[in-house]
């Protein structure tokens, strides 16, 4: 459902709110290496979350990227409407263009319920509350 994009950006973000820091900020080439995002397609996800204010970057020798806001400001939402925007919330399942309340597609009613309780999962969940449950074990990612 997501794009390839937008799941990079928020294994990103996670990263980051995993090893970065106020004084501490990580180069691109350590972030592309580690969650293995080549290099020039990641420089641009992060340069996109930075215009954004989502990220922090600072230039030269000893720059890199952080968070921009603290991570229990973040929700899953803001990296995804800033990525792709919402249309996986709006648009239809099977990508039809005429696919509408009055004239649906087959899978239109059947996704109403999913598509409004993925928008809400995705307005709660902070990056904060990712983070704690990696940090305490209860949740394994492979970033």
């Amino acid at each position: 459902m997501l794009s390839n994009t937008s799941k990079y950006a928020i294994r990103a973000v996670i990263y980051l709110a995993l090893n970065a820091g106020e004084e501490k900020k990580i180069g691109i080439k350590q972030i592309s290496k580690d969650l293995s995002i080549p290099t020039p397609f990641l420089g641009k996800i992060l340069q996109t979350l930075a215009k954004q204010k989502l990220l922090s970057s600072t230039k030269g020798p000893h720059g890199g990227f952080g968070l921009g806001k603290s991570a229990d400001e973040i929700s899953l939402i803001d990296i995804v409407d800033i990525i792709d925007g919402q249309d996986i919330f709006n648009k239809c399942l099977i990508r039809l263009e005429d696919c509408n309340s009055k004239e649906p597609c087959s899978m239109h009613d059947k996704y109403i319920e999913i598509r409004k309780n993925l928008m809400t999962l995705f307005q709660k969940e902070k990056i904060s509350e990712l983070v704690d449950e990696i940090k305490e074990g209860e949740k394994k990612v492979n970033l």
